[in-house]
């Protein structure tokens, strides 16, 4: 429990860690009973009608060392409809501290909780890592990440590999503090019609609060009423003013740049979900952090990755129908394409 926050050791780019998963038998069998029961049966394949698929114990061994009663659950919709051997996973070691005191803020060398991604539909295993380290190097937030074999003890008594996985860092447990400086600003995880903040469907419920549970969400209204104030049409330069003070639209416009790049289609501009946003207390700008980029360097689903010159979203994106309508900001969005190409996605970078 007395480990410091160790990127070093846990996020170690330098070599593919081990991780053992130690389940009871019955905790093993009651988790596949748990999925079996909320793959939604009506809707898409694989979503979950449960937001909150329940935790299970289990033992984590990892560098001579065993934490107990981690909290493990099952994570994600689609990759969940193959219902392979290989599925995605999260972690939270101090999920069940009321039932068992001695876990009391029990961490991972720092860390309360991660996410494991199976690489779904991903042959290289490699799109969610190569994503996240190419935003971070053009200085776009996006969180830490590196490779583990994960191992799982089914309560047989004996370890089964099950693949190599993605680690991430999760936003609201050491992210925010580490990137930003500070952890107090509101952080939502947008999801549904509001994520797209058009004027068809915006709606303040669709925009979870991460922490801060239950606090305004002015914020988020400003911003909304900012981003569609008439004075876009009226006086453009008033307008990217007012945007201005409240949105970091040139972080915005590097995060474009970076995902329209690598052709990461799903999220903002096709999907409405997999995008936070941080109310940074140190400049009072609302920020966009890049998530989930398993589906990434690929020509994507739902009419495709998105162009650069972003002309097949439709109306209902304002984000990146405003920015691109308007002259100042489509150019510096262009100049962000330029130098990251040159830059961070130039063949020998490294």
């Amino acid at each position: 429990n007395g480990f410091p926050v160790d990127y070093n050791q846990v996020f170690n780019q330098n070599e593919v860690q081990k991780m053992e998963f130690i389940f009871t038998k019955e905790n093993w069998d009651d988790m596949q009973d748990d999925l079996s029961s909320k793959v939604s049966q009506g809707g898409p394949p694989g979503q979950f009608d449960s937001e909150n698929p329940d935790y299970f114990p289990c033992t984590v061994k990892y560098n001579g060392l065993e934490w107990e009663n981690v909290g493990v659950r099952y994570k994600g919709n689609s990759s969940l409809r193959a219902r392979s051997g290989k599925l995605p996973f999260r972690m939270n070691f101090d999920k069940f501290e009321d039932e068992y005191p001695e876990i009391y803020n029990q961490r991972f060398y720092g860390f309360k909780e991660f996410s494991l991604s199976s690489n779904y539909n991903d042959a290289s295993l490699m799109r969610e890592k190569i994503a996240c380290d190419l935003f971070r190097d053009f200085n776009v937030p996006a969180v830490r990440t590196a490779f583990y074999e994960i191992y799982i003890d089914e309560g047989t008594g004996k370890s089964q590999y099950y693949g190599v996985y993605t680690l991430l860092e999760i936003i609201n447990d050491n992210f925010l503090k580490d990137w930003f400086g500070s952890e107090s600003g509101n952080c939502y995880k947008p999801d549904g019609d509001g994520a797209r903040f058009s004027t068809n469907g915006f709606d303040l419920g669709d925009f979870e609060q991460k922490n801060n549970e239950g606090g305004s969400k002015a914020d988020i209204q400003e911003l909304y009423d900012a981003l569609h104030s008439s004075s876009r049409t009226s006086n453009p330069a008033q307008w990217r003013d007012a945007l201005g003070s409240v949105f970091d639209i040139d972080g915005f416009l590097r995060y474009l740049a970076v995902n329209n790049t690598i052709q990461n289609w799903d999220t903002y501009g096709r999907m409405t979900h997999n995008y936070y946003l941080y109310h940074d207390p140190a400049d009072g700008l609302i920020k966009w952090i890049a998530w989930d980029n398993n589906e990434a360097f690929q020509d994507g689903k739902q009419g495709g990755a998105v162009s650069f010159g972003m002309t097949e979203v439709g109306t209902d994106w304002p984000f990146l129908n405003y920015i691109i309508a308007d002259d100042v900001y489509e150019q510096k969005y262009k100049d962000y394409i330029k130098g990251f190409i040159e830059g961070s996605f130039e063949n020998s970078s490294k």
